[in-house]
């Protein structure tokens, strides 16, 4: 079963850059996918970027892609979010999310059955 632990996030102007990372343990799964979402009040929760563990393989919503950047630190078993030229339509709470050993789909939160607790990221114009 993974654990999830989110850091980073903060406040930050727009066009500014903002880092988050998710240390990850107490799973062995051979298949995984993490991601990280977003969701502000009143909507649902959004992809915002997903790595293949296994192979590095990376997705982006069309939102970011080109300023955010996933990454992933085997040895620490991480994976960070640098978030670039950010935007204040950025605004969210961020989550980590953990797919458990199943082929996962950045447009699928359903996929992920592990979650973070959240970090909010906040871009002021």
């Amino acid at each position: 079963q993974a654990q999830l632990v989110e850091s980073g996030g903060g406040s930050v102007q727009a066009g500014g850059s903002l880092r988050l990372s998710c240390a990850a343990s107490g799973y062995t799964d051979s298949v995984a996918f993490m991601g990280w979402f977003r969701q502000v009040p009143g909507k649902e929760r959004g992809g915002v970027a997903a790595i293949y563990l296994d192979h590095g393989r990376t997705f982006y919503a069309d939102s970011v892609q080109g300023r955010f950047t996933i990454s992933q630190d085997n040895a620490k078993n991480t994976v960070s979010l640098q978030m670039n030229s950010l935007k204040p339509e950025d605004t969210a709470m961020y989550y980590c999310a953990h797919s458990g050993g199943k082929w996962a789909w950045l447009s699928r939160p359903e996929d992920f059955g592990y979650w973070g607790q959240g970090a909010q990221v906040t871009v002021s114009s």
